[in-house]
């Protein structure tokens, strides 16, 4: 069976940066309460004035993943596409990419797994690849957190964690068998799935309903996160699905080269590194600029390690993120 590897990554994020101070102007809040919480001193929020989507993101960061791998649009003949903020109700936005790129007609694929979303979209690719369906898989995370976001003191709990960006992967087999995606792991915990959630809009509380009720009070319609059970289950989670690779493949942790974890919260990244007894070099955290943009923020964080020279051949990288659903994941690659 042939193996799946990572021949080139890519990302983009708006030009707008968003610092703490700016939002100290929006709501009630400040620099170091957002700093002491997430980590986080700015983040990239879309200016309405441009163009930028979520598809138009992700095809930017696909089009540097498809150049990185040396290969040309017309090659990929698989979008995968992971978010949790289309650009339209439907259809989802891998269509979007393919007519953008101007691909043929090829196969194009949404993933709505939120923070996991990205690692269930390479775990995807990466079986359609070992059973010779496709040979050029483009796995995309993007997300326009910005554009639904509650910019009122009310809101302040969620908003000032997200960010807008993109990153993409390109997958092609390799008949290396000590290379590529070496091991994947998802998991799902459905009984927590209001913990961390935008309930409305829905098919049940549908346009009519919206404009009948016209409520500028109804909340529903922005994220909702439970901070302290999602962080308790987030610190136990990671650690496990990690675990839970490392003994798929009978390595252990001081074989791991480089962690990326899902850029939710800095805090959540230095407890799993502290736990894990992993040094500065081994962890790679990107939050602190960019915020948790969902989806986006492990191939984000990717596409940055590889361009700092984080990685070298032979490697030994893992991706771990933990979300909404509640949803898990991780894979071990061979770099």
């Amino acid at each position: 069976m042939l193996q799946s590897r990572i021949a080139g990554v890519g990302h983009y994020v708006p030009e707008n940066v968003v610092t703490n101070e700016d939002l100290s102007k929006l709501m009630d809040t400040n620099d170091a309460w957002i700093q002491e919480r997430t980590g986080i001193k700015e983040r990239r929020w879309i200016d309405p004035k441009t163009d930028d989507t979520t598809a138009t993101m992700g095809t930017e960061a696909a089009r540097k993943a498809i150049k990185n791998a040396g290969i040309t649009p017309n090659d990929v003949d698989f979008i995968i596409f992971a978010t949790l903020s289309p650009d339209y109700y439907f259809p989802g936005p891998g269509v979007q990419v393919q007519q953008a790129l101007g691909i043929a007609e090829i196969g194009a694929l949404d993933v709505r797994n939120q923070c996991s979303g990205f690692i269930y979209a390479l775990s995807i690719a990466d079986k359609f690849i070992k059973t010779g369906t496709y040979k050029n898989v483009l796995v995309i995370g993007s997300e326009n957190h910005s554009g639904g976001l509650d910019k009122t003191t009310r809101g302040r709990g969620v908003s000032v964690i997200f960010g807008d960006g993109a990153g993409a992967v390109l997958m092609q087999p390799t008949e290396d068998k000590n290379k590529g995606v070496l091991t994947t792991h998802l998991h799902s915990q459905g009984q927590h799935a209001k913990e961390l959630a935008l309930l409305g809009p829905s098919t049940s509380h549908w346009v009519d309903k919206m404009l009948a009720e016209n409520d500028p009070e109804d909340t529903s319609y922005y994220p909702y996160m439970n901070g302290n059970f999602v962080f308790k289950h987030a610190v136990t989670r990671f650690q496990e699905v990690i675990h839970e690779a490392l003994n798929a493949t009978d390595l252990k942790v001081e074989d791991i080269d480089l962690l990326i974890p899902h850029q939710a919260n800095l805090r959540i990244s230095q407890f799993i590194q502290q736990k894990m007894q992993l040094p500065n070099e081994k962890v790679f955290n990107n939050i602190q600029k960019y915020g948790n943009t969902t989806a986006a923020s492990i191939p984000i964080a990717l596409s940055e390690a590889v361009e700092q020279g984080k990685l070298k051949d032979g490697d030994l990288l893992c991706l771990a993120a933990f979300g909404s659903g509640f949803t898990w994941a991780s894979t071990l690659i061979r770099w």
